[in-house]
């Protein structure tokens, strides 16, 4: 396939072909973006050429899955486009405000998307915006998402289908595994063969219990850098969202676990009391039982986080990511006070007391 082709045709279908295109600052992926400015008209565009290894077909097995790489095992969309298109479509269906897609070409890897601004969370507060308000819209957002009961199989504006699949027992024991994997090659921590048996009988166990917990549509990569505040909006549309392709079939607490143990910015405890109250009111989950899954899910999604700063440091050298170590340990402490953990505390004390304490 001719991809600058695909691009022509695609931005002569959306009316863009002579638009000003300007760099946008790219994610973590193999994505890129431009802005498209044309007289009055404004779009983004999304330019992810398909060549990751593959995402999980539907009905692999776990061999299977394992010999496929990555984005198979951990259930990761590969950047495929049509996932994202997909997953907006889905959104858009139930009232919230994902980027419209002008137009698409899943098999080239490109998309013109509606352009919903700069005044991502991140930015705007303590700035333009208060803090509790916009936890408690983004809380209201993931009450209604969770409510939903979502297809198994979503459809991208240029019909292309996309699978929605459990965030399964592989997919957590992967993601949990980059804790004692990479953070001995980062940090003062030594995981020998002893620790690492005793580790997988921890694993086992909070996966055990992640399993156990109510299933729900899952956002999976909902954070202050991926949300919007569109307050001219209103309703559960002031909250703009972006990267959400990677959606599966997980749990509520994953999704709170990535808004409130946020790697980057600390969320203050009023602002994480009001977007639980919201939440709990909301749906009528009890505390008790919400605060156990996410102090669960909360502690094998930051040791995830953890192992991923530690392999960017170090296997790409990216000594950047330290500075948001000391905000992931405080995490995990949190969360590991949870009686439901005990085992996982204990190990984690006996591994890496150090960090434990100094975030206390």
């Amino acid at each position: 396939m001719d991809r600058s082709e695909a691009l022509t045709r695609l931005l002569q279908q959306t009316g863009f072909a002579q638009a000003e295109r300007i760099p946008l600052a790219g994610d973590a992926s193999t994505r890129s973006y431009e802005r498209l400015r044309l007289d009055d008209r404004k779009a983004v565009l999304m330019n992810a050429p398909p060549k990751e290894d593959p995402p999980c077909p539907p009905g692999a097995t776990v061999a299977e899955r394992r010999t496929m790489g990555w984005n198979a095992v951990a259930r990761l969309a590969a950047s495929r486009v049509e996932a994202f298109g997909a997953v907006a479509e889905y959104l858009r269906s139930i009232g919230l405000a994902a980027p419209e897609i002008y137009g698409m070409d899943s098999a080239a890897g490109y998309a013109v998307l509606e352009d919903l601004g700069d005044d991502l969370y991140a930015n705007v507060i303590g700035k333009s915006a208060e803090e509790i308000p916009l936890y408690q819209a983004a809380a209201e957002l993931l009450a209604h998402v969770h409510a939903a009961e979502a297809p198994s199989t979503l459809v991208a504006p240029d019909g292309a289908m996309w699978p929605l699949q459990d965030y399964d027992a592989l997919a957590l024991e992967v993601n949990a595994d980059l804790f004692v994997e990479w953070l001995p090659k980062a940090e003062n921590v030594r995981i020998d063969d002893a620790a690492r048996a005793r580790w997988e009988k921890v694993r086992d166990g909070l996966i055990v219990k992640a399993l156990g917990f109510p299933r729900a549509f899952t956002i999976r990569d909902y954070h202050a850098e991926n949300l919007l505040w569109l307050p001219e909006r209103g309703g559960l549309k002031r909250v703009g969202l972006l990267d959400f392709q990677d959606a599966v079939r997980g749990w509520r607490a994953w999704d709170f676990s990535m808004l409130l143990h946020d790697a980057r910015r600390d969320v203050s405890l009023a602002a994480h009391e009001a977007a639980l109250r919201t939440y709990l009111d909301l749906t009528g989950v009890s505390d008790a039982e919400f605060q156990r899954e996410l102090s669960v899910l909360g502690a094998i999604n930051v040791m995830r986080i953890l192992g991923i700063f530690s392999r960017l440091m170090a296997r790409d050298g990216k000594m950047r990511y330290r500075e948001f170590m000391p905000r992931m340990w405080g995490h995990l402490a949190r969360t590991l006070r949870n009686p439901a953990l005990a085992d996982a505390r204990a190990f984690v004390e006996e591994v890496a007391r150090p960090y434990l304490e100094k975030a206390a």
